[in-house]
């Protein structure tokens, strides 16, 4: 993306005095942890580059299953070249958009993840909430950011900023860049090979500071804290920091309570009702308790206080051993109790990703699930299981998936799990402790599925009423990310099986009408067409099909 020019003179004019202004006001120096300067030869850098592009397609299932081979080839050739004029962690950075190129999650060069990369975190811990980027909060030094919207990094917009890193990041899907991209702005390194710094040592952060707008240099303060593999651990609260949330007159809300990398998973029946909550954080074996005797262990609370509701939250769940699912989603199947529409819920977010979103499609495929929240950062078709690539000179680590996992039929193109009821977290929500997701997933009702509405209203003839509410559902906020055309498809799927041809015509041309830019809409209406032409003439086609003698 192109730098932007710098808008109307009063605009430029206030940039050049804010600058100077914060140069001004800058804090005296202080320590600063530097990132580790391996001493490689461009050349070393090349063979590292070189045992990169040769294992990457060993060892991933299909490394070319977005992008062409001929793309990979020519990104390495062109960083090949550049080599001797980047510094280290341009290289690197390089080397992590190539691997990204891969378009599926497992396959990363992480600066989050390994320590043989050593990049640095400047004093401010930033989330895209509801209504903005935000200081979450900050280190001590500059305890006075904590709670400061992001307007702009460097000559970027916040919008822009994080355009610019998102080429840098492994992802499923959008949500996981909506993950991963807060941290990476907080880099100073990634910042300045995007071009949003100067130098890897400062960055300049526009920020609305209470009523006032605020243009501050920041400095790293320390090496970037290494996330685990399967919980998020972004929310906890660290030592010499303050977070935004500290002030809250109220407790942390139950899905911040708890450290999710040291409790694995946790349950609780809500007062005065007989809702049962229990928080998944990680998908394997705790060194006290198997996953199989917690299953156990909630089933039976399920079964003590005869709960007419259970509550899921995986939004902290980064995955683990998906094989260890299957008693928990048995267990539901089993207790009709809970596995209803309404009484059954699963709260999603950007973290829930890997064996998590195996536990959201088995659900979805066989229990009568809803989903409250954001989108998974995974999908039901996807590659995992990743394996490292230890690059000989630099020590960094690439990862690659190796293998595929389907759990949606083949032809199913959808980014993500979409929610049915959307909810998020704003930055209030966040410094009062509230919890809104989980308070959704409390005030739900069921009522008939768009599909079933639709079913309805075509079988009576009613095509503008089916129009009206397919309308209606579309412009409720809380169906932000649900993609009503499925329940188009799914209404038509309905007669179709019924051989009630002319209704199932009505419904996709409803839906070619409603989405003409999608060729699917085409494709299911001339299918359709063509299955009713050959019911209402099948005799005659059948006679000219008969071989001649």
């Amino acid at each position: 993306m192109t730098r932007r020019a710098g808008g109307s003179a009063l605009r430029a004019g206030y940039c050049i005095v804010a600058i100077i202004s914060a140069l001004l006001a800058a804090p005296p120096a202080f320590s600063q942890t530097v990132a580790p300067r391996y001493t490689l030869t461009p050349e070393q850098w090349r063979e590292d580059l070189r045992v990169m592009m040769a294992e990457l397609p060993r060892r991933h299932r299909n490394l070319y299953h977005t992008t062409s081979a001929e793309t990979f080839d020519s990104a390495a050739k062109a960083l090949h070249a550049r080599i001797p004029s980047l510094a280290r962690h341009e290289i690197i950075l390089e080397m992590a958009k190539i691997v990204a190129l891969a378009s599926d999650g497992h396959t990363n060069i992480s600066p989050t993840r390994d320590a043989a990369i050593g990049f640095r975190t400047l004093p401010v811990a930033l989330y895209l909430f509801r209504d903005g980027l935000y200081v979450r909060a900050a280190h001590r030094i500059h305890a006075d950011l904590a709670g400061a919207r992001v307007l702009r990094i460097g000559d970027a917009t916040a919008d822009d900023a994080f355009a610019r890193v998102r080429p840098y990041i492994g992802r499923d899907n959008d949500m996981g860049v909506k993950f991963f991209a807060p941290h990476l702005l907080a880099i100073p390194e990634v910042l300045h090979a995007a071009g949003l710094a100067p130098s890897p040592d400062s960055v300049l952060f526009e920020l609305a500071v209470g009523d006032s707008t605020r243009a501050v240099w920041l400095r790293p303060v320390g090496a970037v804290d290494l996330m685990p593999a399967d919980a998020d651990v972004s929310w906890r609260r660290k030592q010499g920091w303050i977070d935004a949330r500290d002030r809250a007159s109220t407790p942390d809300p139950f899905w911040l309570s708890r450290d999710p990398e040291k409790v694995l998973w946790w349950f609780t029946t809500l007062p005065e009702s007989k809702t049962v909550y229990a928080q998944i954080n990680q998908v394997r074996n705790g060194p006290s308790e198997t996953f199989a005797e917690f299953t156990q262990r909630l089933l039976s609370a399920i079964d003590s206080v005869q709960g007419d509701r259970l509550i899921l939250d995986l939004r902290l769940n980064r995955g683990g051993n998906g094989v260890l699912l299957r008693p928990l989603v048995n267990g539901i199947l089993k207790r009709p109790n809970v596995n209803e529409r309404g009484r059954l819920i699963v709260l999603t977010g950007r973290s829930t990703w890997s064996a998590a979103q195996f536990l959201v499609d088995d659900l979805q495929k066989y229990a009568d699930v809803t989903l409250v929240g954001e989108p998974a950062a995974s999908k039901g078709n996807h590659y995992g299981d990743s394996r490292r690539i230890t690059l000989p000179n630099s020590g960094i680590t690439v990862r690659a998936a190796t293998m595929y996992w389907q759990a949606w039929l083949p032809t199913d193109q959808r980014r993500w799990t979409a929610p049915d009821v959307a909810a998020g977290l704003s930055f209030s929500d966040y410094v009062r402790n509230e919890d809104p997701v989980l308070t959704t997933a409390l005030g739900f009702v069921a009522r008939p599925r768009l599909s079933d509405e639709l079913r309805q209203a075509i079988a009576t003839g009613d095509t503008a009423g089916a129009r009206e509410r397919l309308a209606a559902f579309r412009e409720d906020s809380t169906h932000a990310y649900a993609d009503a055309r499925l329940s188009l498809d799914s209404a038509a799927m309905h007669f179709l099986e019924r051989r009630d041809y002319d209704r199932a015509v009505a419904i996709l041309e409803l839906a070619l009408m409603e989405y003409p830019d999608v060729p699917r809409a085409y494709a299911n209406l001339s299918a359709a067409y063509l299955a009713r032409a050959r019911a209402q003439g099948s005799s005659t086609v059948a006679e000219r099909a008969e071989p001649e003698p």
